[in-house]
């Protein structure tokens, strides 16, 4: 279906699809990674429609950004210590530390179409604005910050993520709804020497989770995301399919569970 609606602006755009809620269960990291290549494809060729999906992680993990290294992130002794996983996604930006329960992260894949006069900056602070105005109506003082941040007076909330390939865009963010600083501390090099003259470091910013600024729980802040969403674009709830999901297994098999994907920036 064409991108472009009869509607009011932006949000008429938005609902000139049928879009597609996805909450599957609590997965591991690795796979993770390889559904978000996988349905950015599938939503590509046409084969899903536009899809929010809201991830739930099973453990604790660092996510690499596509042009990092290994070496200047992450700690690996100190990941093995707290039995942190550390995988590599597609997509760009910094390195994001995850814990189950505190922290909230969602992809949205979508046609190209919904993009495709804007710049890559200016489609950041376009595909974030439902989210901007979830968090308003919870309290927080949200606003984007170019290029990717989601933030407050408090402090940055979130970052952003995206890549854009074969007709589709996979952007995707995650949150700290809560955090352990000293953890986080002791597993990203954040602020220690640099170790490899390879990768694009992570930025040290403040950050300021969403427990402390809402005092709400994980899952009233979740739904509140998926209700604004659905009141202003629509949003139908969903399932992976069973080739979705075989298709994730051997991806995490042949490239996001293996050491060359992972030290592909030492």
């Amino acid at each position: 279906m064409s991108g472009r609606g009869d509607g009011d602006g932006a949000a008429g755009v938005w609902r000139g699809y049928r879009w597609q809620l996805l909450r599957p269960e609590p997965m591991d990291a690795l796979t993770h990674m390889a559904l978000d290549e996988v349905l950015v494809a599938e939503v590509g060729a046409g084969r899903r429609p536009p899809t929010l999906r809201i991830w739930d992680w099973a453990e604790s993990a660092v996510v690499l950004g596509r042009f990092q290294s290994v070496r200047n992130e992450v700690d690996m002794e100190s990941a093995r210590r707290h039995h942190v996983h550390v995988v590599r996604r597609i997509t760009g930006g910094g390195a994001m530390f995850v814990e189950p329960g505190n922290t909230i992260t969602y992809s949205l894949y979508a046609p190209l179409a919904l993009v495709e006069n804007l710049d890559l900056v200016a489609s950041y602070a376009y595909l974030d604005q439902w989210v901007l105005d979830a968090l308003v109506s919870l309290g927080v003082q949200a606003t984007y910050q170019p290029i990717n941040d989601i933030t407050s007076p408090a402090g940055k909330i979130g970052g952003a993520a995206q890549a854009r390939r074969a007709g589709a865009v996979l952007h995707h963010v995650t949150m700290a709804y809560d955090i352990d600083h000293v953890k986080m501390l002791d597993i990203l090099r954040i602020g220690r020497e640099k170790l490899s003259d390879k990768g694009i470091a992570s930025a040290a910013k403040r950050v300021d989770p969403l427990r402390s600024q809402t005092r709400a729980s994980r899952e009233t802040v979740v739904q509140r995301f998926i209700a604004t969403f659905r009141g202003l674009y629509g949003l139908e709830d969903g399932a992976l399919t069973r080739d979705e999901r075989a298709q994730a297994d051997e991806l995490v098999a042949t490239k996001f569970g293996t050491p060359a994907w992972l030290f592909i920036l030492p």
